[in-house]
């Protein structure tokens, strides 16, 4: 009867992982419970059986677990869980050629502190150097990275 008792203590534990892998993640119920059970029948194989059934029964625990869940997850319910989506997207780098240091241009919308500008006839995003700038007020452009230009107030010398 103990023997059976352990089994059936391994496979609530395993049942109860999967359910807390495949339907609730997180740290729930299902997994605290299942850890405990593969625990309590390590425990009882210590004690109904010695050492070596023990280790016999922990090695297997810690065995078949990771390979249980490795197969769950390549198989095909699995499969409709686990979302398979890739995402294409890029970073556009700004064009020196079309856009210069120096150069100003006016705000299409307010930068607070990002937005869009619109230099010699491109529209481009813009970051100001912290101050928010309203719509429509002259910019100039004092630096460009790789992908962000940084400009600020055209008449922001006067003001200060």
């Amino acid at each position: 009867m103990t023997i059976f008792a352990i089994l059936l203590l391994i496979f609530l534990g395993f049942v109860l992982l999967l359910i807390e892998f495949a339907i609730i993640p997180g740290i729930t119920i299902a997994g605290i419970g299942g850890f405990l059970l593969l625990g309590a029948s390590v425990f009882m194989a210590f004690k109904e059986y010695g050492v070596f059934a023990g280790f016999l029964t922990l090695a297997f625990v810690l065995i078949a677990s990771p390979i249980l869940i490795a197969y769950f997850f390549k198989s095909k319910s699995a499969k409709k869980m686990i979302l398979n989506s890739e995402i294409k997207g890029t970073v556009d780098t700004i064009n020196e050629k079309k856009v210069k240091v120096g150069e100003t241009g006016k705000t299409i919308g307010r930068l607070a502190p990002t937005g869009k500008i619109k230099i010699n006839g491109e529209t481009v995003e813009a970051q100001s150097v912290g101050t928010f700038i309203d719509q429509n007020t002259e910019i100039v452009i004092i630096k460009i990275q790789s992908n962000k230009i940084i400009v600020e107030p055209l008449n922001k010398e006067k003001n200060d």
